[in-house]
C-alpha cells in the first residue's frame, strides 16, 4: 500500500497528543472534543487486550499480533511502536485522507509515535501533558485499580523516560488544575487552526475576493 503524507497546503490540522501513562491525557482529550467538535479522534490499532469499558473501533481496534503485523508490512501504519509490551499503530490512509479534506484531526500517542509522525507530517502540532508530580502520577496509577505494584512500578520508572523528551514537543500543559489544563488545551487548538498557512488555503475564495482590485 502506498500512502501519501498530508502536502503542505493542506488545510486540516493534525494534533498530536502525549502523556506518561496516567497523566491525564484521556480525560483532557475527552473534555477537548466536548469543547471543540470539529475535531476527529484517530482510533489506534493495538494487540493489547481491551479494558473494562471499552469498545473495538470506538477506542481502539484491538487486533492479534499476526493482524497486526500483516497490517505493518502492507504499508497501513502513519507510525507503529511497541509499548508496555503491546503494539500500537495509527491508519495513514484514514488520517491522511482527513486531513486532506481539510479536517482536524487528534492522535493520542507515546512520544515514539509522535516523533515518526513529525518526521512524515512536518505540520503537525505536538502537545505534551505533564503531571504535576510523580506522587500525583503514581496516585492517578493507584486509583485505575487497573495494575499491580509492580507494574505501576515499571509504568513510573517509564513515565520518567517519556518525560525527558517533552521538549521535543511544540507544547507542554501542565495537568495540575483540570479546568485550566483544558483551556490551554483549547487555545492551543484554535490558534493553530488560525495559522496563516491554513487559513489561506480555508478561505482561498474570500482572499481572493478580497485582495483582487477588480472587485
Amino acid at each position: 500500500m502506498t500512502i501519501s503524507t498530508p502536502s503542505p497546503g493542506a488545510s486540516g490540522c493534525l494534533f498530536v497528543i502525549a502523556a506518561p501513562s496516567g497523566g491525564g491525557k484521556t480525560s483532557l482529550v475527552n473534555a477537548l472534543l466536548e469543547r471543540e467538535p470539529g475535531i476527529r479522534l484517530s482510533v489506534s490499532y493495538t494487540t493489547r487486550a481491551p479494558r473494562p469499558g471499552e469498545q473495538d473501533g470506538v477506542h481502539y481496534h484491538f487486533v492479534d499480533v499476526p493482524r497486526f503485523m500483516a497490517l505493518k508490512d502492507d504499508g497501513e501504519f502513519l507510525e507503529h511502536a511497541h509499548v508496555h509490551g503491546n503494539w500500537y499503530g495509527t491508519s495513514a490512509s484514514w488520517l491522511t485522507e482527513q486531513v486532506h479534506q481539510g479536517r482536524d484531526v487528534l492522535l493520542e500517542i507515546d512520544w515514539q509515535g509522535a516523533s515518526q509522525v513529525r518526521r512524515l507530517i512536518p505540520g503537525s502540532v505536538l502537545i505534551f501533558i505533564l503531571p504535576p508530580s510523580i506522587e500525583s502520577l503514581r496516585e492517578r496509577l493507584v486509583k485505575r485499580g487497573q495494575d499491580s505494584e509492580a507494574v505501576i512500578a515499571r509504568r513510573i520508572d517509564a513515565a520518567r523516560e517519556e518525560m525527558r523528551h517533552a521538549s521535543e514537543f511544540d507544547y507542554v500543559i501542565m495537568n495540575q488544575d483540570f479546568a485550566r489544563a483544558v483551556d490551554d488545551l483549547s487555545a492551543i487548538v484554535r490558534a493553530s487552526r488560525l495559522a496563516a498557512s491554513r487559513q489561506f488555503v480555508r478561505h482561498a475564495r474570500i482572499f481572493s475576493e478580497l485582495t483582487d482590485p477588480t472587485r
